[in-house]
């Protein structure tokens, strides 16, 4: 009965172990490997969107706190992406071309965390995305980096929760949408803005 008696008092107390406080001046490091929809849009009136993206994304996120509950958040991530473009050519014909993207990206950003919540917190995080370019093919994996900008930028915003594994690791599950800015496309003669969007859904495991 004794040793029932101490294990269930050892287990009742790695079950009730808080979640590690971040104070000014700590740094963590998440692994991220995020799912995502994404899927590009045109500002020209004949350029149409024929369907979404499925990729992912995955890399380090840093977050370098500056109080209790704040901290500036970067990193470097790979960030496999795209979409599919309808591009007019008669009058009724239409040139499609599907876009593969890939990216280097590095987040640059805010992340507001809540107070702890028995063993978890929920946190948002907003602001820019920068990417350059690594890698652009079309359906039948041709490449075609010519047609494709070398920068992308964006914002994004977003959020979730963080679930205490003891001491400073915890597991990450958010949701954030990144919109574009910038132009991702150059395809001739079509004088058009064509930006990036993403719905990604975030899966981490903090250090």
């Amino acid at each position: 009965m004794k040793r029932i008696a101490l294990l269930v008092l050892f287990a009742a107390c790695v079950l009730i172990q808080p979640t590690q406080a971040q104070q000014a001046g700590d740094t963590r490091f998440s692994f991220v490997l995020a799912p995502q929809l994404s899927w590009i849009k045109s500002d020209h009136d004949n350029i149409d969107n024929k369907g979404s993206d499925f990729g992912y994304n995955f890399g380090v996120v840093i977050d370098r706190f500056f109080g209790n509950n704040y901290a500036f958040s970067t990193g470097l991530t790979i960030n496999t992406t795209g979409g599919k473009l309808a591009y007019p050519v008669g009058d009724e014909a239409a040139y499609n071309r599907t876009y593969k993207l890939k990216y280097i990206e590095v987040p640059l950003g805010l992340k507001l965390r809540s107070e702890d919540i028995h063993r978890a917190n929920i946190y948002g995080r907003f602001g820019l995305s920068p990417q350059i370019n690594i890698q652009a093919r079309d359906g039948n994996d041709k490449n075609i980096s010519k047609e494709v900008r070398l920068f992308d930028l964006g914002y994004h915003l977003g959020g979730g929760v963080e679930y205490s594994l003891g001491g400073r690791n915890a597991l990450m599950l958010g949701l954030v949408f990144t919109n574009g800015f910038s132009d991702v496309t150059k395809q001739a003669p079509f004088d058009d803005k064509s930006i990036l969007n993403r719905l990604v859904f975030e899966f981490g495991f903090i250090f």
